[in-house]
């Protein structure tokens, strides 16, 4: 398991709990997210609070995430991001792609149900 998940209703918060985002847990993520997709979630937080590093393998489970979400009406937002992760993903432009937060509190005020 490479998430910890808190389920409120059909509000997911889900922290990465490993320091790197990695190859070697891109596809453990990749699943947990769909399973947690599948199962109804609306909107699913990914916390990045404990993540140091990223790379584009990760990435690319992420991408894959959003796009088994989209069609089934799913939000994804990343939260908690250190500046060098904030700084990769608004470098590559996946800023325009996610709505990244600070916090959950922050991410929450702007989810309507």
């Amino acid at each position: 398991m490479i998430l910890q998940v808190n389920q409120i209703e059909n509000i997911v918060q889900a922290t990465i709990l490993p320091e790197e985002a990695s190859l070697a847990n891109a596809d453990l993520f990749k699943e947990e997210m769909i399973t947690l997709i599948a199962e109804g979630a609306k909107l699913i937080m990914v916390s990045f609070e404990n993540v140091n590093y990223i790379d584009s393998s990760f990435l690319g489970s992420l991408v894959v995430a959003l796009k088994y979400a989209m069609p089934r009406k799913t939000d994804i937002y990343l939260v908690a991001l250190k500046p060098d992760v904030r700084n990769l993903l608004t470098l590559i432009r996946m800023d325009k792609v996610f709505k990244i937060f600070t916090s959950y509190d922050k991410a929450m005020e702007t989810f309507h149900l």
